[in-house]
This record gives structure tokens, sequence and C-alpha cells, in this order.
């Protein structure tokens, strides 16, 4: 079998399995209902580099506002050992299946950055939960309230480029073709998730992100099904915007606040929310959901900070990121007032992170949230 038959052959079965995967989302079961739930089970998995410490201190921070709701047995904390670079390279496993199982006994994860392999065919930890969770929607807001700016992005989390990033075809010493997935049942839901949002938080205008003009397939059909699910929502402007001039519009200081609710793909979406975050102060001050029916993870948006850690400075990571993901987990566990809790103390709290000596530690500042939080 030559070249060109291989991958013909590895096209088929990725195709096949696409397919599938369409076909079972339309048969989904109906989404969780934690008002329901006599318990709600936190997993909590630290990752690599200054992930276990921004994830133990927040978590003491967690243990300190919900000690009543643990006590009385209605929230339970759970750690998640073993997702490190270390034992995910030695099982050859982007997530191990002990891992995996842990994730799947609980109902949400709050997770510490993780570290991805360069090279190889490893994909990322987030990418393999993401999918084996089918946490569609990646939810990120920011704000900068003295710049007018609210955005809240949408971005689709189990398709695009990421969902065969490890399985392209190459032509040895001729060429390598990665491959982008749109399915129409993918795309219908994290449409409708966001113009849901739009709806519940009274916003009245979504911009869908593409480059529709270029991936005319897969962009495209984005695009049209973004437009008729907007049709339900009569009183919601609904505007195609390509991710090129978008990236200019959020610098744009006398254009970026009209702007409300985003909607795009996976990749689009990866790229242009740190760009966000880069204008609310940087990665290290967002936090990020990504949601299913069934599960959901909250998570830092930024890396493992390998150098911090090389350099002696772990100690002086900034936990932001990871509490403001605990903050919409309260929220998604339909806790708002213990999530307008810990808000309120990270917006008082009178201490600095820089990330050096000449600001407070992970630890201080976690301290200094616990005191407010007493």
């Amino acid at each position: 079998m030559n070249a060109i038959d291989r991958a013909v052959d590895q096209f088929r079965t990725l195709l096949e399995e696409q397919i599938a995967r369409a076909a079972r989302m339309k048969d989904a079961a109906p989404a969780k209902d934690f008002t329901n739930l006599p318990t709600v089970t936190i997993g909590v998995i630290d990752g690599d580099g200054i992930g276990p410490i921004i994830t133990g201190h927040s978590t003491r921070v967690l243990e300190a506002l919900l000690k009543d709701e643990i006590a009385a047995g209605k929230i339970a904390l759970k750690k998640i050992e073993g997702l490190t670079i270390e034992n995910r390279l030695a099982q050859g496993k982007a997530v191990p299946d002990d891992i995996l199982a842990a994730c799947k006994a609980c109902d949400v994860l709050l997770k510490g950055p993780t570290e991805t392999p360069k090279g190889g065919t490893m994909e990322s930890a987030n990418v393999t939960l993401r999918r084996e969770l089918d946490l569609f929607a990646n939810v990120r807001p920011v704000k900068v309230p003295e710049e007018g700016i609210d955005w809240t992005f949408f971005r689709e989390n189990t398709e695009g480029e990421y969902v065969l990033g490890s399985r392209g075809v190459e032509i040895p010493d001729t060429l390598c073709m990665d491959f982008k997935v749109t399915t129409r049942p993918g795309t219908y839901r994290i449409a409708r998730a966001a113009f849901e949002y739009a709806k519940k938080n009274g916003k009245n205008n979504v911009a869908i992100v593409t480059k529709a003009n270029i991936m005319k397939k897969t962009d495209g059909v984005f695009s049209e099904i973004c437009h008729d699910v907007a049709k339900d929502y009569p009183g919601i402007t609904a505007e195609d915007w390509y991710i090129d001039i978008m990236t200019a519009k959020l610098v744009n200081r006398e254009q970026r606040g009209r702007f409300q609710v985003f909607v795009l793909p996976n990749l689009y979406g990866d790229i242009i929310t740190d760009e966000a975050a880069q204008i609310q102060g940087g990665v290290g001050t967002a936090g990020s959901a990504n949601v299913g029916d069934q599960y959901a993870m909250f998570e830092a948006i930024h890396g493992s900070a390998p150098r911090m850690i090389e350099t002696g400075r772990g100690a002086y990571a900034n936990p932001a990121s990871i509490l403001r993901a605990a903050e919409m987990l309260l929220r998604h566990i339909a806790l708002p007032e213990k999530a307008d809790a810990l808000a309120k103390a990270m917006d008082s709290c009178p201490l600095t992170i820089t990330g050096g000596g000449d600001g407070a530690t992970c630890a201080e500042y976690c301290d200094a949230l616990i005191k407010a939080l007493a």
C-alpha cells in the first residue's frame, strides 16, 4: 500500500469517527441539574509547574468559603492525583485511564495548568478532558469597568483544529495535513449557549467570529448555523466579524466597548481570549469555564510557568486566574452568594502579587482572602 492509500484509509477512519460523534450529540442526555444533587463533588487537579502551588492555596480558600456546605455533606472536595507531565509521559497517555475515571466520578473539576509535550503525538490533557467529558463550551469573561469592557466569549471547545490535532496525515518528505472539524449539532449547541447567555443576562449583541470568507465549508457552516439560532432571539443582534479584524477591534479603545458576547470556533477562541485577558491585566487575571451537559471543568487560562519554578519564584505565583475560575465554578453549581463573596474578597484584597520578591506570595494572598471571608 502506498502513502496516498494509507492516508486515504486514515482519513476514512477519521470521517467515520466524527460522523459517529455527531450522531451521539443528537441523542445526548438532558443537562444535569445541580440544584437537585444531594452532594456536589468537586475534583481538584494540581497540574504541573506552579499548578500545585496556586491550586493548593486556592483549595484552602474554597474550604474556608464552603466550610458549612462541606460539613453538611452538600459539597465534597476530592483531590485527583497523577495528572502530571511525568506520569502522563510514563504511561504514554494524555490522561491516564485511572485519572479519567476519577474525573468522571466528580461533578465539576477545578484544574491547575498542565504542560503539553512539544512534538510527538501526545495531545494536550485539556483537549482530552474536553473531549472525554464533552465540555463543548469554553466560557471566558473579561471585564474592565473603567473602560466599558464587559465581554463574554463562547469558544467551541471540542471541534475545530484541536479535535484531530494529533492525527493529521503525512506523506513523507512531501506534505503534512491537519484537519478542521465542524459538525452541525456541535455548532448548534455552542451557538445556543451563547444566545441563551445573552438573553438571560440582558445582552443585545452577539458577535459571530470566523474566517468564513476563506474557510468556506467549516467557518461558513458555523456562521450559517449561528444566524439560524439567532432567529429564535429577536431582541438580539447577530453580527459577522472576521477573526483578523476582530483582533484589531479589541485593541481599539474607541470601538471595543460596543461588544458584549462572542461565539467562535475553537482555535480563534483560544487566541483571541488570551488577547482579551491581556487587556484585562494579563492571562494571570482570567479564569476559564469548560462546560458540558454532564460535567464542567474550571481552570486557570495560563500555562504551568516552568521558568518560575526553575528560578525559585514558584511561591510568588499568582492564584488570581484559578480563583476567578473557582468563582465561575461556584456560580455553575448554583452558589451565587458564595461566588459573590469570593469576588468581593479578591476585588478588595490589599495585597499585590507581582511574581517576585517585591510582592506578596501566593500563600499570603490566599491567607488574606480567607481572613476577609471569615
